[in-house]
């Protein structure tokens, strides 16, 4: 079993990247789940709403993040440890990296204190493998031109481009957890890199 995180700016094809990565693994039978965060459980659904909704009373950053931490605490009792304990590989469209990225780079709040709450939701369950899909703030804001747009993805670019700082540097920290892909490639192209990377990890089923 394996848990695979996949991170990024809205808009940088992870959702795309996780289709491609799980149609790959049923091919080769093996048992995968696919969620996400914030959700991934009933509750977890709730608290998403309450965090992209554009309308009503905004949270302030740090009832964001704690809002953020109480998804993802149901989320890896209810969902992520059951899976692993079943043997399935865990395909989670984003994880702590993003509190991270975003509340510690998009928001200002202090590192330290997202590091504890990240360790204090998950229980100290750790990603084998953080899959960055890097994409400059430019080419995120062009891909999400004509949909709708939820609270963060209407954020100004200066704050996407915090973001991407956030992630990176998280990248150069653990460059051994990470592995990074040039989000302008197309899916076919990144799920191959991914594929490969497995293998010489010897992951492949």
């Amino acid at each position: 079993m394996r848990l695979i995180a996949f991170e990024g700016l809205d808009g940088s094809g992870k959702s795309t990247l996780i289709q491609e990565i799980s149609a790959q693994l049923t091919t080769k039978g093996q048992a995968f789940v696919i969620t996400r965060e914030p959700g991934g459980t009933p509750l977890g659904d709730e608290i998403r709403h309450l965090l992209l909704r554009t309308t009503g009373d905004a949270p302030v950053p740090r009832a964001e993040l704690l809002l953020y931490e109480a998804a993802r605490a149901q989320h890896v009792e209810r969902v992520i440890r059951p899976a692993l304990a079943e043997k399935k590989w865990v395909l989670c469209d984003r994880y702590t990296a993003s509190s991270v990225a975003f509340q510690a780079g998009g928001r200002t709040l202090p590192r330290e204190n997202i590091d504890w709450l990240n360790d204090f939701a998950t229980d100290h369950v750790r990603p084998d493998l953080w899959i960055l899909l890097d994409l400059s703030a430019e080419d995120a804001f062009r891909r999400m031109e004509g949909r709708k747009l939820d609270r963060f993805e209407r954020e100004a670019r200066e704050f996407h481009e915090r973001v991407r700082a956030g992630y990176l540097a998280l990248a150069r920290e653990n460059p051994a957890e990470w592995m990074v892909l040039d989000a302008r490639q197309a899916a076919v192209e990144l799920c191959a890199q991914l594929v490969a990377e497995f293998k010489n990890r010897g992951w492949w089923p």
